[in-house]
């Protein structure tokens, strides 16, 4: 499993190594009962504090993404494909909600955001 964590990054650490521990579960590239490094083993691998890697871990399990078996491990949890899917459309929904509160912040209408917006959906031009 590949993982990369940037400190030039502005997403906080523990933020990058959730986003790629989701996307992998959510895609199916990590499947149900597949075992993921132990808090301690991630940190090493990722030059990271284990504090990191915990916070990251508790997020994902606060999520229902990952179960912790005492004495066995972590693992991915086995979800139904109707979470995965409500999963998925939560986290597109925080990230269209995040560049529609930027957009405004910068003073742009709504109506100029919606263009942006179908323009990165359908690749029809440059965002400019």
């Amino acid at each position: 499993m590949e993982l990369s964590i940037s400190p030039n990054n502005p997403v906080p650490l523990y933020q990058q190594i959730v986003d790629q521990l989701r996307a992998k579960i959510l895609t199916g590239e990590l499947r149900a009962g597949d075992p993921l490094p132990s808090i301690r083993q991630l940190a090493t691998d990722l030059v990271a504090s284990v504090i990191t890697t915990k916070r990251a871990y508790s997020e994902l399990e606060a999520e229902g993404l990952i179960v912790t078996r005492a004495g066995l491990g972590t693992f991915v949890a086995d979800l139904q494909h109707e979470t995965i899917e409500r999963i998925k459309s939560r986290v597109v929904a925080e990230h269209l909600e995040e560049a529609v509160r930027v957009g405004r912040e910068l003073g742009i209408e709504d109506q100029q955001i919606t263009r942006l917006f179908h323009q990165a959906l359908d690749g029809s031009g440059s965002l400019e």
